[in-house]
């Protein structure tokens, strides 16, 4: 059916989000929520919301007033009889969704479609009580729901097709980016967000990097809008940290969601976040005080020759050019000379174990990072045993031109190689769980998260041959479940074929 007249339960930021998109659109909207004026107040703020709209030139006069037009504020739960669908935006907790869906039931015609905004639970579960099971889905929107163009829609075990089908019609005509998945937990977005801020939490523990650091190297070097520790600052660990262990033990304890220690004690000691002066940073009036500047240039006079390494040919050649268009010395015989730096260009190992497989000396050798972007940030990585004027030459040499360098302690594959390969693939093993299509994941992760690019694809343009050989090596060192290749990655990346390919059976 075309659905025209909607119910939301639950006026709150999301819900009156979910409202104004559905009355843009075209469609009545009925607002209900328990506490006594709290329709009233979301209506009055959407209000002023919609006028600022008008103001900047973004709607106008009439199509503001026809808008308005179409809430009506119910003072009874009872008044949403007659309508097409009814929408839920209430507190996360199973037990009360369960109570309102059994209570809609009794209300509304047999063929209403019932959806809930949970973020977290199952849909199958919150619809286990009702005698019509297959009219209930998930209608999952992101905050700000007008700015964030997707929504997932979930299918719970009883759920009917035709009401997937005309939610997602649904979707499209209220402007979002629709997408199918599976009821999973963390459904599409959330789980496949999980890899991004564990892995960074797990390089912290580590001791890898510093908080400052690892942020601006995944900022600047891999491209997201924000580094994992101010994402997790932003949207504050008491909401962050209770998603990973749910996640994390929804799985039945699976290691690639396996959350950190760090954030169940900084939860503990109510350090969540920007909203209370202090997380991973500290905050005035929500404004950042203290992340670390960059780390100073070392003062190098005496430039020793350079050997250079690689694993791919490729790199070896952006390497020598760099090398030589800045005045420095190559070595260019077999065996590094006694004193030459030796530049090792290596995935997924750290420089200790690249040293030791190419039997050269770890006193003398840095790695570098040669997975991202080369001409935005350069990630060094010495050897626990490297003397530190090697460091320092290495460090002055890549950073000439003022380019951002980060020097960061021994890890297995570099911060960047870490994240990325875990999110590439966290996203590759949940099309293989066919949770949902591998280009909807894509598509609906790069909306959901703001990604540069959807996981998947991610995968291609950086070549699923070097995040297989990452997660390999890495695996092969830690024996670390979560580091395990998913076999969607791996099949495509040894056939040579695009990560986003789909079988034909």
């Amino acid at each position: 059916m075309t659905i025209q007249k909607m119910a939301l339960i639950g006026t709150g930021v999301m819900g009156m989000g979910i409202a104004q998109i559905a009355a843009q659109a075209g469609l009545e909207v009925r607002l209900f929520d328990a506490k006594a004026g709290a329709a009233e107040q979301g209506l009055a703020k959407l209000k002023t919301t919609l006028e600022k709209l008008q103001a900047k030139g973004k709607m106008t006069e009439q199509q503001l007033a026809d808008t308005l037009a179409r809430f009506v504020v119910l003072e009874k739960i009872e008044d949403v009889a007659g309508v097409d669908m009814v929408v839920e935006a209430i507190i996360e907790n199973l037990d009360i969704k369960q109570s309102l869906f059994k209570q809609l039931e009794g209300i509304v015609s047999s063929d209403t479609i019932l959806v809930s905004n949970t973020s977290s639970l199952s849909v199958t579960a919150i619809a286990s009580s009702l005698e019509h099971q297959d009219r209930v889905a998930g209608f999952h929107f992101f905050n700000p729901v007008p700015l964030m163009k997707i929504v997932e829609v979930i299918a719970g075990l009883a759920t009917d097709e035709q009401v997937v089908a005309d939610l997602l019609e649904l979707a499209n005509r209220m402007g979002h980016f629709g997408v199918r998945t599976k009821d999973t937990p963390g459904f599409i977005v959330n789980h496949a967000g999980r890899a991004y801020g564990t892995e960074a939490l797990k390089a912290l523990g580590e001791g890898v990097a510093s908080v400052s650091e690892i942020d601006r190297i995944l900022r600047e070097g891999a491209g997201f809008r924000m580094g994992p520790l101010e994402l997790f600052d932003l949207t504050a660990l008491d909401v962050s940290h209770p998603v990973m262990e749910s996640i994390f033990n929804q799985f039945y304890q699976e290691d690639r969601y396996r959350p950190h220690p760090l954030t169940r004690q900084m939860l503990a000691g109510k350090k969540v976040g920007r909203k209370v002066g202090e997380g991973f940073y500290q905050y005035v009036d929500g404004v950042k005080t203290n992340e670390a500047p960059r780390q100073p240039i070392p003062v190098v006079t005496d430039f020793k020759a350079v050997w250079v390494k690689a694993d791919r040919d490729e790199d070896a050649a952006i390497l020598c050019e760099y090398l030589e268009n800045n005045g420095i010395t190559l070595d260019s015989s077999v065996e590094p000379a006694s004193d030459s730096l030796i530049l090792l260009a290596t995935y997924g190992e750290d420089t200790t174990t690249a040293a030791l497989r190419l039997n050269v000396e770890a006193t003398r050798a840095v790695s570098i990072d040669m997975l991202t972007d080369f001409a935005k940030h350069r990630t060094l990585m010495p050897s626990i045993a490297t003397e530190k004027s090697y460091i320092d030459q290495a460090h002055a040499i890549f950073a000439k031109n003022g380019h951002g360098v980060s020097v960061i302690a021994e890890s297995v594959g570099f911060i960047s190689q870490r994240v990325l390969a875990m999110v590439i693939n966290l996203a590759c093993d949940i099309a293989q769980q066919q949770i949902a299509t591998a280009s909807d994941i894509d598509k609906a992760v790069k909306l959901g998260l703001g990604y540069p690019h959807g996981p998947i694809s991610w995968g291609d343009v950086l070549g699923s041959d070097r995040i297989l050989l990452i997660l390999e090596r890495i695996y092969a060192n830690t024996g670390d479940q979560r580091y395990r290749p998913s076999l969607w990655l791996s099949r495509r990346a040894r056939l040579n074929i695009p990560l986003l390919h789909t079988s034909v059976i």
